[in-house]
């Protein structure tokens, strides 16, 4: 009996090869450098990220290509691999003088980053629940090391157990949701489901019921909605700040591109019900992250409930379930991974500048920033600014355009919601900016110590980017309309 094999179109996922294949590279070439010259793979590893963003420009056209019905490259996954890689080159400028100082081992650092963003990139164009599984723990078990990679502070190590003995749990909610659609359908594939789904009608099994449910607990534990958040504040704190910048964008990139792949092709014909699921739980997370990180003054604790609720804002759009929804996520997870980075990249500055080990985690830290450091008030400024929702920055936009699609779709409780959310949040947001400018650093006199250019340039880019597409955002949003009428088949 003669096996035939399919070819293998690896132009499909030539993106991701070139980002694993740097990681290998990395790690190998990293074995043979002194200690003192390892600082210097950071630059194989932003060319290869480099690299394979060229590689999205060059698929654009070709998209629509699949691996054996496993992974797709169209639209959705480019645009988002985008945005995936743009985190991890703005990571990768932000450690190039952090990991050195707070003494990581940048060998495995590097590799590990890579390797990461090698698995959310992947988790894009699954089309299979078998391809995105292996894809959510590739990124996950490479994160787990990661946020606990700082040996001498205690506090990582003990956010490492705890984001992996949760994020166990949680895949295990996923995979057994996983399971019982197979059992069901008799299939992995997302089409298939779908297929099955619409041959149903009303009379959808439970098991599907209940298999969605399962799958939206684990994503919901990835892109940390409430009541599946409880790790979020402890691993952002304990991790390395540079790690917590990655992941904040990253992740919430990957855990929606699955979601939505999941809700709105393969569970497509069970709209009715998941979108009121959606709703509540857009509607917890955006006020109890709120509402949480009023209290705080630790910075890092405090951006951790505030991409909690910004992960309920992106929700509203998925929930609309149209493509204006669509079209606003896009928009908005964009220029989320600028100014969330952004912000962290501020405290990794404010870390160079203070002398203990936690500097620039706490508010006070801040103080006087404006008078010894202008510029850099100014970007943080800046990202607070859009954070918040202050026109014409591009955060602005993004929940404007996020509350448009609710409103289109008939959920005006979800969007009046919504603003009074961001309204709230103008307290702890500007309470920031207030610290900056209007108070005086107790203590010593600040001595201004030298910034890495690096980090300069990435905090440069990241503010730029806030103004430049709260100003002329049609680029963007052109790219993302193409993206999303192709998605609809429209």
């Amino acid at each position: 009996m003669e096996i035939s094999i399919a070819p293998l179109n690896l132009l499909a996922i030539a993106p991701q090869i070139v980002v694993s294949v740097t990681a290998l590279v990395v790690l190998l070439v990293g074995l043979f450098l002194p200690e003192e010259h390892r600082g210097r793979i950071a630059w194989p590893s932003l060319a290869g990220v480099l690299i394979a963003a060229g590689l999205l420009y060059y698929l654009w056209d070709r998209n629509d290509l699949t691996l054996s019905a496993m992974l797709r490259t169209d639209g959705y996954s480019l645009f988002l691999n985008l945005i995936i890689l743009i985190a991890a080159a703005l990571a990768i400028l932000f450690s190039v003088d952090y990991a050195g100082r707070v003494r990581l081992p940048r060998t495995e650092y590097y590799s590990l980053l890579l390797l990461s963003t090698t698995g959310m990139m992947l988790m894009t164009a699954a089309v299979n629940l078998i391809t995105l599984f292996l894809a959510l723990e590739m990124l996950s078990i490479a994160l787990y090391v990661l946020v606990g990679l700082n040996r001498a502070e205690q506090r990582s190590g003990e956010a490492a157990i705890k984001y992996l003995v949760l994020g166990a749990f949680s895949s295990g909610f996923l995979l057994y949701g996983m399971a019982l659609v197979y059992g069901q359908v008799g299939s992995m594939a997302l089409d298939d489901v779908r297929v099955h789904l619409l041959s149903t009608g009303s009379q959808s099994p439970v098991l599907l019921w209940l298999g969605l449910g399962l799958m939206l607990i684990g994503f919901g534990f990835k892109v940390a909605l409430v009541p599946f958040h409880m790790w979020t504040p402890d691993v952002y704190q304990g991790a390395p700040t540079s790690v917590t910048a990655f992941m904040s964008a990253g992740t919430k990139v990957a855990g929606f591109a699955a979601l939505g792949r999941v809700t709105l092709v393969a569970f497509s014909g069970l709209q009715n019900v998941w979108i009121w699921v959606l709703a509540v739980l857009a509607a917890l997370t955006m006020t109890i992250g709120n509402l949480a990180a009023l209290r705080q003054t630790n910075l890092k604790r405090m951006l951790a409930y505030s991409s909690i609720a910004h992960a309920g804002y992106v929700l509203v759009g998925l929930t609309a379930a149209n493509r204006t929804g669509l079209d606003a996520v896009f928009f908005y997870l964009f220029i989320y991974a600028f100014m969330n980075t952004g912000a962290f990249a501020v405290l990794i500055a404010a870390h160079r500048l203070g002398s203990s080990p936690v500097a620039g985690e706490n508010l006070d830290d801040l103080a006087g920033l404006a008078e010894h450091r202008p510029w850099l008030a100014a970007a943080m400024a800046l990202l607070m600014f859009s954070l918040t929702g202050v026109p014409p920055l591009a955060g602005f936009l993004g929940k404007l355009y996020l509350f448009s699609a609710a409103v289109e779709a008939g959920l005006i409780w979800l969007a009046i919601l919504g603003v009074l959310n961001s309204v709230v949040s103008a307290y702890y947001y500007l309470r920031v900016v207030v610290t900056m400018y209007m108070r005086d650093k107790k203590g010593a006199e600040v001595v201004p110590a030298p910034l890495c250019p690096a980090l300069q340039l990435g905090i440069a880019v990241a503010a730029i980017a806030t103004v430049f597409w709260g100003l002329w955002p049609a680029s963007i949003l052109n790219l993302v309309t193409i993206t999303t009428r192709s998605f609809f088949g429209g």
